[in-house]
């Protein structure tokens, strides 16, 4: 792992509207380590040095949460030694930029289903959580072991028991009580996905929140992300017009 600090402080450059809530599709670990001649895993690392800029980057424009794709309910189906080393980075991670996430203040939430995962993984899960709970600045919401459809699915599942338990009727469900059962429950909806690597789908991310939310694909493989390419996508979300179904005033 890089020494490079997982937070810095600057001058961020003034916009005329920033995301409240941002999104990040993280595209491109794999294909930017064959493009370099280097194992697939030697991607993901560099992917962690990236998340790291990209954490930074949301600290030091004041992103009020910021939601990270960073392992799919699909991504079981990849090989046992990437997927293991895909942990092995997420744990090593956590080891190492908690103690930075709480003396920035950036509290840490895992958005995805826990049932069946191993207990070495719910303890970093319980762990991550945990040492960040008291955290009230930068919200960074980690979407592990998630997947859209996945989220819809639990969330209709849940209001369908308190239908039969007696809670609510089904005349109560409407767009707000759907939302108050996903995993991003009290939490906006983001102004903002973007994704790297120049693949434009959302790949089961967000599926419900992202209805309104802008989108930014680059072609950069999510290792080359830095600050100038923040700082660019920044400035193409501030010059967007949101309408929202409605027309300019």
């Amino acid at each position: 792992m890089s020494n490079e600090p997982a937070i810095v402080s600057s001058v961020a450059p003034e916009f005329a509207v920033l995301p409240q809530h941002l999104g990040v599709i993280m595209d491109g670990n794999g294909r930017w380590a064959t493009s370099q001649g280097k194992p697939r895993n030697e991607g993901h690392r560099a992917g962690v040095e990236a998340l790291r800029r990209l954490v930074a980057c949301a600290v030091e424009f004041e992103i009020e949460y910021l939601t990270i794709f960073s392992f799919s309910s699909e991504n079981w189906a990849r090989p046992a030694d990437e997927i293991n080393a895909i942990l092995g980075l997420m744990k090593r991670f956590v080891a190492s930029d908690i103690s930075k996430f709480v003396a920035h203040n950036v509290r840490v939430r895992i958005l995805g289903r826990r049932e069946g995962l191993s207990k070495p993984i719910l303890q970093m899960i319980e762990q991550a959580e945990s040492r960040t709970a008291h955290c009230t600045g930068l919200q960074l919401n980690v979407a592990f072991n998630y997947g859209g459809r996945q989220e819809i699915t639990d969330a209709v599942r849940a209001l369908a028991q308190d239908v039969q338990s007696g809670k609510i009727s089904p005349e109560d469900i409407d767009e707000a009580a759907i939302a108050e059962k996903l995993y991003t429950a009290q939490m906006p909806d983001p102004d903002l996905i973007f994704r790297s690597s120049g693949e434009v789908r959302l790949s089961n991310f967000l599926l419900w929140q992202a209805a309104y939310a802008e989108f930014v694909f680059f072609d950069e493989f999510w290792p080359e992300f830095n600050r100038d390419i923040f700082v660019r996508i920044m400035e193409e979300f501030s010059g967007r017009k949101r309408r929202f179904g409605g027309v300019d005033g």
